[in-house]
């Protein structure tokens, strides 16, 4: 991504120096014309002066419409990198939740779905008692960059009569 940035700052550069150079050889090339005339020194003189504030404004005007381009795009690769790193913190938080419960002596028995967006877990299956289902809310809660935890898990009903 930055490497794009560099290209279009190296490209609108040789753009700039291409114009400048364009613009010099005109004024040059006007001047001389201006001179060979017959007349008065202050006419070529003033032509000479209005050619160049034409070719000033010219360059000013397309460094302008190259750097607002520049800001677009820089703009756009930012934000495809922040969407990029939101679906990569969410993939290591999801992955830390599994990790945390395969760790954890009352819950690695069970199949849990694990799933994170934007930061929010979301817990889903079946386990056999509340209190695997509110150890597996604590775990979930307690590892980092979570921002809260959608429960969606349910008690056996099979476990929950041999209580």
């Amino acid at each position: 991504m930055r490497i794009k940035i560099e290209n279009e700052q190296n490209r609108l550069a040789k753009v700039r120096k291409t114009l400048v150079l364009a613009i010099t050889g005109l004024t040059i090339v006007i001047g001389l014309a201006g001179c060979q005339k017959e007349g008065p020194a202050e006419t070529a003189g003033k032509k000479l002066d209005r050619s160049i504030e034409k070719a000033e404004k010219k360059i000013e005007q397309t460094a302008e419409q190259a750097e607002k381009k520049l800001d677009d795009a820089k703009k756009s690769i930012s934000d495809k990198s922040e969407t990029t790193d939101q679906y990569i913190d969410d993939s290591v938080i999801t992955m830390r939740v599994k990790k945390a419960f395969l760790s954890d002596s009352l819950l690695k028995a069970f199949q849990i779905k694990v799933t994170t967006e934007n930061g929010v877990v979301y817990l889903s299956g079946t386990l056999d008692s509340q209190q695997s289902i509110d150890k597996a809310i604590e775990v979930a809660t307690n590892q980092e960059h979570v921002k809260s935890v959608q429960n969606d898990l349910f008690l056996n009903a099979n476990a929950s009569s041999k209580e």
